[in-house]
């Protein structure tokens, strides 16, 4: 896989870096944000008792997160149009570290909150500017091709994040999982650094605010980049609803200990990592609707079984995180080829539309997650998934919607 990618890039026709980042380093960088999300999981419930708070103020470090990170990467995009992408990766990364740090500080739940903000600042720059990274190499089916091999190797990360979380919560508690974090920021902060080359050679010199504001709003009047983005916002936000809501549903439903429920989250990201290496592999092929199209039907019909448990009243772990699974391999599938038509839809500012495809994608995720670990609090609805499962249907239905306006926008553009 390293030498197709190191292949292609060197026999691609735009002009390139001397030393072309490998498929390895983008990985890297793209791996931090998701491994924060997912490490820490095994341990939310019992954060609860070690800050003396509540289930809310708990899924805030979260929800926050992801509204840092949806905001800062309408910035970090333009950014990295008019200042190049190897600087904002940097101080990103060097801004996660210190941040990792004041989370191990942290002294109150409110503390933890801020330094998760600013840790989401940092972390999501890796992630955000790898895809623009891709589509300053590529042309949109074979970017989309090099998108899923990134985000298959970065799914690693996440995906066993949530078992080595909750062994570390067994062993150290709640800070186990930051102090993994501030190890990993380190050394990706060092191999970027030394690795990490410059790919974005048509930066306009001297562009101030104004010219960042410009770029945006040209990207912003494109109907078929928001087509795409929804698409990515909404199948995203299924995954997220069950990830705002499954943390306490398998502690205070299912009755899972942390270790055990970081191994039933590993069927969510195998099926990601199955999907992903079938974007690789076929999408430049196929083509980036055809994916899209099949990636979005797959999660419908997980959450018509998921829904089919709860008609049942099926109580057994197997049956939530079965069916997830197939969301996995649905988003695996479908946000490689969406995001790369997001990005494609105006390729000379592909930072910009790479950063406001993010944040749609980070924050339509974060107001379903707070959403959905409002309702299943003490003073809602704690003891049942529906609330949850209703989430999923709503996005479940958006994305299908959106994947028909991407059909008639395009169709508009060909004519």
């Amino acid at each position: 896989m390293t030498a197709e990618f190191q292949s292609e890039v060197t026999t691609a026709t735009r002009q390139r870096p001397a030393r072309p980042p490998s498929l390895w380093i983008l990985i890297a960088i793209s791996t931090i944000s998701p491994l924060s999300m997912n490490i820490y999981l095994p341990s939310m419930a019992g954060m609860v008792t070690a800050f003396d708070t509540t289930t809310g103020m708990v899924q805030l470090t979260m929800s926050l997160f992801l509204v840092s990170i949806a905001v800062s990467t309408i910035v970090l995009g333009p950014l990295s149009d008019r200042f190049g992408r190897r600087p904002v990766v940097l101080w990103g990364m060097a801004l996660y570290v210190v941040s990792s740090v004041l989370c191990l500080l942290a002294p109150t739940i409110e503390a933890l909150i801020a330094a998760r903000v600013l840790q989401a600042l940092g972390g999501c720059t890796g992630i955000v500017l790898s895809r623009a990274i891709v589509r300053d190499l590529y042309e949109r089916d074979k970017a989309a091709s090099m998108i899923g091999y990134v985000t298959m190797g970065m799914a690693i990360g996440p995906m066993l994040a949530p078992v080595i979380g909750g062994l570390l919560d067994q062993f150290y508690g709640w800070r186990g999982g930051f102090y993994t974090m501030l190890v990993l920021g380190i050394a990706v902060l060092g191999i970027a650094w030394f690795n990490l080359h410059e790919t974005n050679f048509k930066r306009s010199e001297g562009a101030g605010l104004g010219t960042l504001w410009r770029n945006m709003r040209t990207v912003m009047r494109l109907p078929v980049f928001w087509a795409f983005s929804l698409v990515v916002g909404f199948t995203s936000s299924v995954y997220f609803a069950f990830l705002g809501g499954a943390p306490f549903i398998a502690g205070n439903i299912l009755g899972m200990p942390p270790s055990e429920m970081g191994f039933y989250f590993t069927f969510i990201a195998v099926g990601y990592i199955i999907g992903n290496f079938i974007s690789g592999r076929i999408a430049e092929r196929i083509g980036v609707y055809p994916m899209i199209v099949f990636g979005s039907v797959l999660p419908t019909i997980a959450v018509a079984a998921v829904s089919l448990v709860l008609i049942l009243d099926i109580g057994h772990p197997l049956a939530l995180f079965v069916p997830m699974f197939f969301v996995g391999l649905g988003n695996g599938i479908c946000l490689p080829s969406a995001v790369s038509g997001a990005v494609s839809a105006k390729a000379d500012l592909a930072g910009a539309a790479s950063g406001l495809a993010g944040s749609i994608q980070i924050g339509s995720g974060a107001i379903t997650s707070a959403l959905v670990a409002w309702m299943l609090s003490d003073t809602m609805w704690p003891t049942t998934a529906w609330p949850m499962v209703g989430a999923m249907i709503v996005c479940v239905i958006a994305t299908l919607v959106s994947v028909v306006a991407i059909k008639v926008f395009e169709e508009r553009e060909s004519v």
